[in-house]
């Protein structure tokens, strides 16, 4: 027997989470990689949202409101807090992540006003560096945007960062994890650096939590976003979440005023009065359906444990390593993550010429009878691997890779067009 592929199947067997894939929708044609993405559908929510549907909003109707829906987003809220290391009271579920990232933006602008610096990375996820943009062209003329250059887009050291924080530094706003090379900041660490300043960070968790182990509170961290679609499976364009440490919820402002920011909402009152704490932070009528299929994802998350996942995430990303030097360095690929454990997140990225008809190959192969492999491609010439230790087995991985090495062996791609298509 392939040693890799003995390895893959001892390792399962002795697998502390394996039982935890049977809490997903399985289809067994298809390896699932993007689970940094898009996670997997987990079995409970089907019953979670059918009852939402059938029994809360069908027969129930507006009185769900007090009697489930009021306090759902709290909930929900503080399920997330204990992944990520907060208080239940400094999280806020709600809206999107650009949205949650404008208001925190804005809030921590205007605290600073006499800073006009903003610092933040090429690692950035594009969207982040597109809202602070807009910022500084609509609101903030006078501000600046730094963006550090990090080292072949994998790699940021933190002497670069060190070097760029100075006394006219506002902000600083980062993605915990690169969403192409996965690489992993010290949080704790940058946000020394920063209130050594008197300046304020602002973490995007969105590749991170759920499958990093993140402690907001014991780093010191100020102000945090995320998504809940990915690790958290929480569902496609299910609601995000914001984080923002007790004591500096009192000197922000939201700076859109809207019906759930309010004191009392449900007085109708014609005068916007702020509210206190995390909630001010909220803005309209929450979503109902599309929150409460979060849940049962968290649920899954709690019990298996952050650090257990964490674990196993470390142990399938070494494993894929040697999978991808053993099979696929020979074939011209390369990795883009980082090699140090403590510098990664839980996806390792490859590249290669050809990564994008690679990767339309082990997605749609002609050979009906070939099973399905999903990463995802990011350019130049990225390919994602998602290992999301809930549900990802280690023959998975093996399997992957022996696709992979199939396809470029027998030049398979050659037989897929080079124009991408919308969602990549």
């Amino acid at each position: 027997m392939n040693r890799f592929l003995e390895k893959a199947e001892t390792l399962d067997k002795t697998d502390s989470l394996k039982s935890f894939k049977d809490k997903f929708v399985a289809d067994p044609s298809l390896i699932y990689l993007d689970g940094n993405s898009l996670g997997k559908l987990p079995i409970k929510t089907i019953e979670t949202t059918t009852n939402i549907i059938e029994n809360q909003w069908g027969k129930n109707l507006i009185r769900s409101w007090n009697e489930h829906w009021i306090d759902l987003s709290k909930d929900i809220a503080t399920k997330i807090a204990k992944i990520v290391g907060a208080q239940p009271d400094e999280i806020f579920v709600g809206d999107t992540t650009s949205l949650n990232l404008y208001k925190l933006l804005v809030a921590s602008l205007a605290l600073q006003k006499e800073k006009t610096e903003i610092i933040t990375d090429d690692l950035n996820f594009p969207t982040d560096l597109y809202i602070i943009q807009g910022l500084i062209k609509q609101q903030f003329k006078n501000h600046s945007l730094k963006i550090l250059e990090s080292t072949d887009e994998i790699f940021m050291d933190p002497a670069t960062v060190r070097e760029a924080i100075n006394k006219n530094t506002s902000l600083i706003t980062l993605s915990l994890v690169s969403y192409k090379s996965s690489f992993l900041y010290d949080m704790k660490s940058i946000n020394n650096l920063a209130h050594n300043k008197n300046s304020l960070v602002i973490w995007d968790l969105s590749h991170a939590a759920g499958a990093t182990t993140i402690k907001l509170n014991e780093t010191n961290t100020d102000m945090a976003v995320g998504c809940t679609y990915k690790y958290l499976n929480g569902g496609p364009g299910a609601p995000a979440f914001l984080y923002v440490r007790k004591h500096l919820q009192d000197k922000l402002t939201n700076p859109i005023w809207s019906w759930f920011a309010h004191q009392k909402p449900f007085d109708f009152n014609p005068n916007f009065i702020e509210t206190s704490g995390i909630q001010k932070f909220a803005i309209s009528t929450p979503s109902i359906l599309s929150l409460g299929a979060i849940e049962p994802g968290l649920d899954i998350i709690l019990d298996a444990g952050m650090s257990t996942i964490e674990v196993k995430s470390k142990k399938q990303s070494a494993f894929l390593i040697e999978l991808i030097k053993e099979y696929l360095i020979p074939l011209k690929f390369e990795i883009a993550s980082p090699l140090d454990e403590s510098q990664r997140g839980s996806h390792i990225s490859i590249t290669h010429d050809e990564s994008y008809r690679i990767n339309r190959a082990m997605i749609d192969p002609r050979d009906k009878s070939t099973k399905i492999v999903i990463p995802d491609f990011r350019p130049p010439n990225l390919i994602r691997i998602g290992i999301t230790p809930l549900y990802t087995s280690y023959l998975d991985l093996y399997e992957a890779i022996i696709r992979i090495t199939e396809i470029v062996t027998t030049k398979e791609f050659e037989n897929y067009s080079t124009e991408k298509l919308t969602v990549t």
